[in-house]
């Protein structure tokens, strides 16, 4: 085997999942940002924070469960701040550490996002495949998932 190329058989499975990974978020951000003027990005912390419900996220968790930099995090936040829809404060223990919390217009924002989001995601995801392809796609995708999250 060559370790400098990729056989036929490892290509005709890495084209369409690089293809996949690099449209599904230009498709996904394109729509939301038409639809209720959020970028996928936001609308990923959005409801990363929807999830943790009243409770505060850390910034250090909120871009390791958001898959994004510190940096790009921290940038995505002032614009969600500044929208009045993400609030940060210094946590209680470590006033070094900030933590996030979503605000009634943030969960508000999300209310009007997620079915447009939701739609979209069964448009071109879920809905084309069948039930065990399902179950199939997210056992594969966990399987990979913590070899990328280690390389970060």
């Amino acid at each position: 085997m060559d370790e400098r190329r990729l056989d036929d058989s490892e290509m005709a499975t890495w084209l369409p999942t690089i293809r996949f990974v690099q449209l599904l978020p230009q498709v996904l951000d394109r729509t939301l940002k038409a639809e209720t003027g959020l970028n996928h990005a936001h609308y990923a912390i959005l409801i990363t924070l929807a999830g943790r419900g009243e409770s505060t996220v850390t910034m250090t968790e909120l871009a390791q469960i958001a898959g994004l930099s510190r940096s790009r995090l921290s940038h995505a936040l002032d614009s969600l701040e500044e929208r009045g829809w993400v609030v940060r404060s210094s946590c209680g223990s470590d006033k070094r550490t900030l933590s996030a919390t979503l605000t009634p217009a943030g969960r508000e924002l999300l209310r009007s996002a997620a079915p447009v989001h939701v739609a979209q995601i069964r448009d071109l995801v879920l809905g084309p495949l069948t039930d065990e392809e399902r179950a199939q796609l997210g056992a594969i995708l966990t399987k990979l998932i913590p070899g990328v999250t280690a390389a970060l």
